[in-house]
């Protein structure tokens, strides 16, 4: 798949921007804070109706203006998708080939990206946020039923963490509690099982990416951390039977903290390099290999999954790899994946898929294709 058209109104620092891209790299060059990223977050919005940058919506509408708007023509397999995002001050809406989705679920996944930015570094030595955020964001694209559970769990927790809060000063209803408890856990195993699987299959992919990268010498092994007793081998509904029985057990401790201490929205990943935990003990150029690994190995997933190679986004990441690590990401991608890249000058960048690239400068939000 691969993005043809970009069209954008009132985002970040773009007034308007009609753009026409190649199918294989597309490099945008300029000096810092003049509009590049905001050209690759405008794709991420356009993939997952939401920025990797902000949660908050409202600062990708230009100063001043009331609304933001983003279409895309992505050309598929399947054949051509239309998609269009627009973001006001009174909340969100998409669309695909003209008609509105209600469902975020419904939107997602028409057309997959993996983004690699100087902060997916952080995806090993970041917080457990980081990776819970990564886990989400990708598996979300290629299964529209854990999207919905993830919705589902995040609304069902919010409430389940308001009536702890009420419980700790005796106010509330314990056999509501009781209730929300039991929907929890209905949905929280179900992600929960997904995530394992998608941690096994991430591992398949990332394994041997890392073994080329590292030539040979090491050995990464991804492991999904759950914070209750639940395991990769179980079935749903023992995995279920354990939610229920922690979360019997650890009733009072919960109202007495007035929050929700286990679940999907506490578990993390952990990486293994040659028996050792990267995230403490690595270098900083294993912690930067795992990362490559892990962004590499989502392109072949995704393309197991649905058949198609997802659209690459690399953010100014180029100039944080070395010299190898950044022509294995180069050969990796070359000629099989519509790739973006953004950097403040291609000088010392010598590889042949950057030579053949179409080259956009981009200059206080107007951007130029070099002819």
């Amino acid at each position: 798949m691969y993005i043809k058209t970009l069209g954008i109104k009132h985002f970040r620092n773009y007034h308007q921007a009609d753009l026409m891209f190649d199918d294989n790299v597309n490099v945008f060059i300029g000096e810092n804070a003049q509009g590049k990223t905001n050209i690759i977050e405008a794709i991420y919005v356009l993939a997952l109706a939401k920025s990797h940058r902000t949660s908050k919506d409202k600062e990708l509408i230009q100063w001043n203006e009331e609304f933001s708007k983003i279409q895309g023509d992505v050309i598929k397999q399947s054949g051509s998708v239309k998609l269009d995002v627009v973001i006001s001050t009174k909340g969100k809406k998409v669309k695909l080939n003209g008609l509105e989705q209600r469902r975020l679920s419904e939107y997602v996944g028409a057309v997959n990206v993996v983004m690699f930015a100087p902060e997916d570094l952080n995806l090993v030595k970041g917080s457990p946020q980081v990776r819970r955020r990564f886990i989400d964001m990708e598996l979300g694209q290629i299964s529209k039923i854990y999207l919905h559970h993830l919705g589902l769990y995040q609304k069902i927790l919010i409430q389940r963490n308001h009536l702890l809060k009420d419980l700790q000063v005796k106010k509330g209803s314990l056999d509501m509690l009781d209730i929300l408890t039991d929907q929890l856990i209905e949905v929280a195993a179900n992600i929960t099982k997904k995530r394992f699987i998608f941690v096994a299959q991430l591992q398949k992919w990332a394994e041997p990416v890392h073994h080329d990268i590292s030539r040979g010498k090491e050995r990464l092994e991804i492991t999904y951390k759950p914070s209750s007793n639940v395991s990769e081998e179980m079935e749903l509904s023992k995995i279920k039977e354990v939610f229920n029985e922690t979360y019997k057990s650890k009733k009072q401790s919960e109202i007495g903290r007035g929050v929700s201490l286990f679940g999907p929205h506490r578990d993390d990943l952990g990486f293994l390099v040659n028996d050792n935990d990267v995230q403490t003990y690595g270098s900083q150029g294993q912690q930067r290999t795992t990362a490559l690994a892990i962004k590499l190995a989502e392109i072949e997933l995704i393309y197991a999954e649905i058949g198609e190679y997802p659209i690459l986004l690399l953010d100014d990441v180029l100039s944080e790899l070395d010299d190898y690590r950044q022509s294995h990401l180069l050969q990796t991608i070359q000629r099989r994946v519509q790739t973006f890249v953004t950097t403040t000058s291609i000088d010392g960048l010598n590889h042949d898929t950057l030579r053949q690239a179409a080259i956009f400068r981009v200059d206080k939000g107007i951007v130029v294709k070099d002819t």
